[in-house]
């Protein structure tokens, strides 16, 4: 018997029978809605695999090595044949690149491609070139927003253009606008940057891959918008402006195989009779035509960008040379290169103060993989260099602090043991929170103790995106402290590091592998133990000069001092002074016997703005003044800057009016080494693809920027294609409801029956 035929012979319920036919319809159609819900969600394919056509099946990590991807509306697009060449040619103090950046559309779009990449921080990019089939178009250094709306209207208009801009000194964007389908298009960069040298050993390095910076959440503060205390309003701090700009989607090395393959040569001129030459990261093959060059050249081809270049090389002899002196005639002007080591002289013929060190280690999420086993491995060798008489503590952070001790303690067998207990146990999780534990590190708490040197060792990655905020806490509270910024990983932010040293008065190190630790840390700890060379001075006797750094910094064991200057005339010496522990040292150049340089005008340019960045930054010049000097260093030297950008636009339109352009950010791997669930987050079951390290609202814990389901795609001709759809959540909410509906029903039927005639 039915529920109608029921209702029929119920004594208690009288229906009408136009009633009953509605009801009649009423449940058959929910229960028909209910049927048709099940057989969805009991189907053996997911709902979202619909969309998609039905062909062979392929995993995003089925993508063939050594491939780049344009982002779509579907996916991603494979490029197999993209990449990128860096040619590198060594003349003495100086390195000359050229960047080629390959661009190939493999869509039936019109497309607009972006595309963020590291470069050395003390780089002056000064060179763009765009070749489209067999035009080769050169750009132009314009301000930065006149050459952003030159590129809008270009791209506007059909027309194939190319547009470099600096988003920090060591990160920059490329965008290309108009690449048709199936077209191929090179975008060329130049820039020039100084030789690095430590001791006997000169080296460059080739910034490969942007690492995810970790961004601290914007500070709201409420804040009284009216007189009479009626109106409230917010005020937001971003401590992180151009987040947007700095992030791009990073690949998970476990889902999907290495993009952005990249291929290095150089050609190093020594200018002097060459010994051992090393690649530290990378296997490479040297050819040596002669004794002062090399042809140095990856071994087995193009490799993902994944991980630093790094070349060493030494002099045949054991010493190498102590004084490197160079000219450049640009214009009316002459431009002076000087690297000047000073010698040596032991600890031991130096009456030597005892030390308070303050170590720092960042376990963040970035650091997972190698690069927390190499900080630990360093930070337990630099307890174990710890003298008798010398007093420290350790702090750890990533988005929390701890501090070992409540104060700096002794360096005794028990604290040591203490402290290589503590380090021992880190773990890496978690954001990267650096400055409170700058601020912690720089906090003095033995109150200017005249009796003991303050040093701070600051061992991270350095992956933030609020490198300014650093800055300004070191400028503002380093007081007598001396920093000392360790570089862990393959892929470190050597900007922040570089310019944390220079405002904090001490020296960067960097350790890209464990097999690193021992070597790198005794060279950093010589320079700890051993007197710096202070109160330098540099004077010309004929020349008037304009020197930079403007304030000549304190410098290390077997490190040279570099300076550069721009001459009215090449004339006369240049004495440069100091003092050695208590000791003063003095040496004499004379300028006639310079050698020949290249690019040295641009390096000195590049070298000034930075002085006007540190000078911002330590309030000794207000932000307008520092901005014109920039602006006009910048435009008269043809390079880019934060202010200034290069533009290149070719005058034939390409796409035809009415065609849709779509942009297509390029993403990075992972650096090498990282861990990506503990960079990002673990997410069981849902591979993310993720464009920045966030602080989260609630916690300060790592937040994916975009997170998309990975199911088992489909594929189409030189496409991975990965679904839009999230998860199934929205038909189990409709479900859901169909069933409330119904049990609504029947509980209203259930009274009827039970309720009195």
């Amino acid at each position: 018997m039915t529920i109608y035929d029921a209702c029929d012979s119920s004594p208690q319920i009288r229906l009408s029978r136009r009633m009953r036919i509605v009801l009649f319809f009423l449940v058959e159609g929910v229960a028909a809605l209910v049927i048709g819900f099940a057989a969805l969600f009991v189907s053996f394919d997911p709902v979202w695999s619909a969309e998609l056509p039905r062909q062979v099946v392929l995993r995003p990590s089925d993508a063939r090595s050594g491939s780049l991807l344009f982002k779509t509306d579907d996916g991603y697009a494979d490029a197999t044949r993209l990449g990128i060449d860096v040619d590198l040619t060594v003349s003495g103090p100086t390195v000359r690149a050229r960047v080629t950046q390959i661009f190939r559309n493999p869509t039936k779009d019109w497309v607009e491609a972006t595309y963020v990449y590291p470069l050395p921080a003390g780089g002056a990019v000064d060179t763009l070139k765009m070749v489209v089939g067999d035009r080769v178009v050169v750009g132009d250094i314009k301000e930065r927003q006149q050459a952003r709306a030159i590129y809008e209207q270009a791209k506007q208009n059909g027309q194939k253009a190319a547009l470099t801009e600096q988003e920090r000194p060591n990160i920059f964007t490329n965008s290309v606008a108009n690449i048709g389908p199936g077209e191929t298009v090179l975008v060329q960069i130049e820039y020039q940057e100084p030789v690095q040298q430590n001791g006997s050993e000169f080296s460059l390095r080739v910034p490969m891959v942007v690492g995810p910076r970790y961004n601290p959440r914007p500070v709201v503060q409420s804040v009284d918008l009216r007189a009479d205390g009626n109106g409230w309003g917010a005020t937001t701090t971003d401590p992180v402006p151009d987040r947007d700009r700095i992030a791009r989607e990073v690949l998970d090395p476990a889902e999907n195989a290495p993009v952005n393959p990249t291929n290095v040569t150089v050609h190093l001129n020594a200018g002097f009779p060459l010994g051992e030459v090393k690649s530290h990261f990378h296997q490479v093959k040297i050819e040596s035509p002669d004794s002062t060059t090399r042809v140095v050249k990856l071994a087995e081809g193009p490799v993902p960008a994944d991980r630093d270049f790094e070349l060493t090389w030494k002099p045949a002899a054991e010493k190498a040379p102590s004084v490197g002196l160079f000219r450049e005639h640009v214009g009316n002007s002459d431009y002076l290169l000087a690297f000047v080591t000073p010698p040596s002289v032991e600890q031991a013929q130096q009456k030597t103060l005892p030390r308070e060190v303050i170590f720092v280690i960042d376990n963040s999420g970035s650091m997972s993989g190698t690069s927390i086993i190499q900080a630990k491995a360093s930070l337990t060798y630099a307890l174990g260099r710890l003298q008798p008489t010398d007093r420290f503590n350790v702090i750890r952070f990533d988005d929390t602090m701890d501090t070992l001790f409540p104060s700096p303690v002794a360096a005794n067998s028990a604290n040591i043991g203490s402290a290589t207990a503590f380090v021992s146990a880190l773990q890496a999780r978690g954001g990267t929170e650096m400055v409170p534990a700058m601020r912690a590190a720089l906090s003095d708490t033995s109150h200017g103790d005249a009796n003991y040197v303050r040093q701070v060792v600051f061992l991270t990655d350095g992956a933030i995106g609020n490198e300014q905020q650093l800055f300004e806490t070191i400028g503002a509270l380093r007081g007598r402290s001396r920093i000392f910024m360790v570089g862990i990983g393959s892929a470190p932010n050597t900007y922040l590091m570089t310019r944390a040293a220079e405002l904090g008065r001490g020296t960067f190190t960097h350790i890209g592998s464990v097999e690193q630790v021992d070597e790198r840390m005794r060279g950093l700890f010589a320079k700890l133990e051993n007197p710096a060379v202070t109160n330098l001075s540099a004077k010309f006797s004929e020349a008037t000069a304009d020197l930079t750094p403007s304030a000549l910094p304190d410098v290390y064991r077997d490190e040279p001092l570099v300076l550069a200057a721009k001459l009215d005339k090449l004339a006369g010496s240049v004495e440069i002074k100091g003092r050695i522990g208590d000791r003063p040292w003095s040496v004499t150049l004379p300028l006639a016997n310079a050698a020949e340089g290249r690019g040295l005008s641009k390096l000195w340019a590049r070298r000034k703005i930075a002085d006007a960045e540190v000078a911002r930054t330590t309030r000794q010049q207000s932000a307008e003044d520092a901005d014109k000097t920039i602006l006009a260093l910048a435009l008269e030297h043809q390079f880019v800057t934060r202010l200034t950008s290069l533009v290149a636009v070719d005058k034939t339109p390409s796409r035809p009016e009415g065609e849709p352009l779509k942009l297509s950010e390029l993403p990075l791997n992972l650096p090498a080494g990282w861990d990506f669930a503990k960079v990002f987050g673990e997410r069981p079951s849902l591979p993310a693809v993720p464009g920045e390290r966030r602080a989260d609202a609630g916690d300060g814990k790592l937040q994916l920027a975009a997170l998309k389901r990975s199911p088992v795609p489909t594929q189409g001709p030189g496409t991975i294609q990965l679904p839009k759809t999230a998860t199934d959540a929205e038909l189990k909410m409709i479900a859901g409801v169909i069933l409330l509906t119904v049990s609504l029903l029947l509980l209203m039927i259930n009274r009827r029956q039970t309720s009195p005639q």
